[in-house]
């Protein structure tokens, strides 16, 4: 892959993000956190202008897929039906309900207490489980209630009176806020976002428009946040935030952005929601490693951080550092990692002082075994060294390069890949650069070992990539490492003779023992030195593993393929194939698949909110 300008790259960056909004369910926008306008007003911020050489801070948080699952062209296996699990409500004894005339043909006079009546007709509870086709005439009573009432608030103004905040409030309560059903997918390791299907709600038809009703009631432009505060309370956010756990993800999706309209403008309760969702973290990181809302969470705190006012205080730098950083080390990881990754690119574009710890935290938690893990911390850490100062990359470039040292040396082709593909990024080559004198001397010794060892032909003209553009950015240096590790191997093989010598030695004074010939071989037939070759681990490891000494020729050599081999590798690179795990074909639940891809996003209400009024 040919080095790209910071324009092409920031571009390709643009696409890919837009792609993203554009698809997963049908969604547009951040779901409802689009922009952190309410969080960005928390303060007035003082915008901090991007050196040149260093990428744009994206605006807003990455929006949490709705549909993770990836189906596959080929035919498909439906799943049987099976009766969607909801959640524990308390079925209202009374449920006949009668149709109350039309807001809309009401007199001015009547409208409010009608509004009021038609609010709590629809505090009546509906069993959509055990017997979904109960009261059938009474479900459609409440649903056309509940829509009327959504087109009533988005197309009238002076309709929230100070008498409707309780009624809406205690509606939205009795509706939404109820105990969720015990999980039906795996948790930890086991659960496969791209394979698990959700489990859906049952009750989805009404929550849909009573979470539609009050989001449109909390962007009302009547609503006063001072009246509202009396019964939009601790209790209540507590009660909202358990709901994040819900599998739905199109009830999270709804929750996320009510959430963030209630963190926006009610000032009181900031500090509180913050510190709920910290003890929500705290549990899924030391206790439970299960939740179904990390993602949006995060997704919201992303806006959050946005607005945050410098200096950092001392309050938010200990959320860094003691949630989001121990939030890496969780199996689920890839869930919620590109909300996670964007928070703490947040945090370091607003206080860059914050890096050192940070990237000392990654590496503390860097994967040792766990191969697609590992290819996303190398993909935040690339997101990281994008915004990094380079007063701030002199620290941590000695532990950093070691790490990407075992990451280009690793055995399993992704990871080595992906950390080569750090040499074309233009910022990053720019640090190394800068400071080639102590990096070099760390990466060539892997680098130099692999070009000739490694399995994967695509590692091999990365490799020869990365040596090119070290040998360009200083010869002598480069000629320098080369002798040195020239050597290094001259000064191994000395203390391996040096050992071997000492062994024999020994064996000489072993023979020498009246006793010895009592001894019996461990292997009968085999010399003493072939036994001490075959049972020697360093001996072994060293004939094995170890190229041979490089040699002048070598060096010679080396420079002439670096040239040829990088230009053959990029080639090979530019047919790039999607390289994807290939999964057995799963039964699939269709009606699972068509309701995620019906889902609009809250954003999209909001949108068409606007243009209405």
């Amino acid at each position: 892959m040919p080095n790209k300008t910071k324009k092409e790259k920031e571009m390709a960056k643009s696409a890919k993000i837009s792609m993203k909004s554009s698809g997963g369910g049908g969604g547009g926008g951040v779901g409802g956190v689009g922009g952190g306008k309410e969080a960005a007003a928390e303060s007035s911020e003082e915008s901090q202008q991007q050196s040149g050489s260093k990428r744009p801070s994206n605006s807003t948080p990455p929006p949490t897929q709705l549909n993770k699952i990836k189906y596959s062209g080929g035919p498909q296996l439906v799943k049987k039906e099976r009766r969607q699990s909801s959640s524990r409500f308390s079925l209202t004894k009374n449920r006949e309900l009668q149709k109350l005339p039309a807001l809309k043909d009401s007199p001015l006079v009547e409208q409010e207490e009608l509004f009021v009546q038609k609010l709590r007709q629809c505090c009546v509870l509906f069993d959509f489980v055990s017997d979904p086709l109960s009261d059938l005439k009474y479900k459609e009573v409440k649903r056309a209630g509940l829509n009327e009432m959504v087109e009533y608030i988005t197309h009238n103004s002076e309709v929230v009176t100070e008498v409707i905040y309780p009624e809406a409030v205690f509606m939205f309560s009795v509706n939404l806020f109820r105990t969720l059903p015990p999980s039906s997918n795996p948790t930890g390791a086991e659960f496969d976002p791209e394979e698990d299907e959700p489990t859906l709600e049952a009750a989805w038809p009404h929550l849909q428009l009573v979470y539609e009703f009050f989001l449109r009631f909390l962007e009302s432009a009547d609503f006063q946040p001072n009246v509202a505060k009396k019964h939009i309370d601790q209790k209540f956010v507590m009660s909202l935030l358990e709901l994040f756990d819900s599998e739905d993800p199109r009830e999270r999706d709804f929750l996320k952005t009510i959430l963030h309209r209630i963190y926006g403008k009610f000032l009181g309760l900031r500090a509180y929601i913050r510190r709920q969702i910290n003890n929500i973290f705290y549990r899924f990181i030391y206790e439970t490693e299960h939740h179904n809302g990390i993602a949006e969470l995060l997704e919201i705190l992303g806006s959050i951080i946005n607005g945050f006012a410098l200096p950092l205080k001392e309050e938010h730098k200990m959320f860094l550092i003691r949630v989001l950083l121990p939030l890496h080390k969780v199996k689920s990881l890839s869930v919620y990692h590109p909300q996670l990754a964007y928070c703490v690119v947040q945090f370091l574009e607003k206080d860059s002082s914050l890096t050192e710890p940070v990237i000392i935290g990654l590496l503390k938690f860097w994967p040792k075994t766990h191969s697609p893990k590992e290819v996303m911390f190398l993909n935040e850490l690339e997101e990281i060294l994008d915004v990094i100062e380079p007063s701030e990359f002199v620290k941590v470039q000695e532990p950093l390069f070691r790490q990407m040292a075992k990451c280009v040396s690793s055995p399993h082709f992704q990871v080595a890949e992906r950390a080569l593909y750090y040499w074309n990024n233009e910022y990053i080559m720019s640090l190394i650069s800068d400071n080639a004198a102590k990096i070099l001397p760390i990466m060539f010794p892997s680098l130099y070992k692999n070009s000739k060892s490694h399995w994967n032909k695509t590692i091999h003209g990365l490799i020869y990539n990365a040596l090119k553009l070290f040998m360009e950015m200083n010869q002598k240096l480069f000629d320098d490492c080369t002798q040195q590790f020239k050597a290094e191997k001259q000064k191994e093989k000395y203390k391996l003779k040096e050992r071997e010598e000492i062994w024999h030695k020994i064996e000489g004074l072993a023979r020498q023992n009246p006793q010895g010939n009592r001894l019996h071989p461990l292997r009968p037939g085999l010399h003493p030195q072939e036994e001490y070759m075959l049972y020697s681990d360093s001996t072994i490891a060293v004939y094995s593993m170890e190229t041979e000494t490089p040699t002048a020729e070598d060096i010679q050599l080396l420079k002439k393929t670096v040239e040829t081999e990088a230009s053959q590798g990029l080639k090979d690179l530019k047919k790039e194939k999607v390289l994807m795990r290939r999964k057995s074909e799963l039964p699939q639940d269709v009606y699972t698949i068509k309701a995620l891809e019906a889902h609009k996003r809250a954003e999209e209400y909001l949108t068409a909110n606007r243009e209405a009024l």
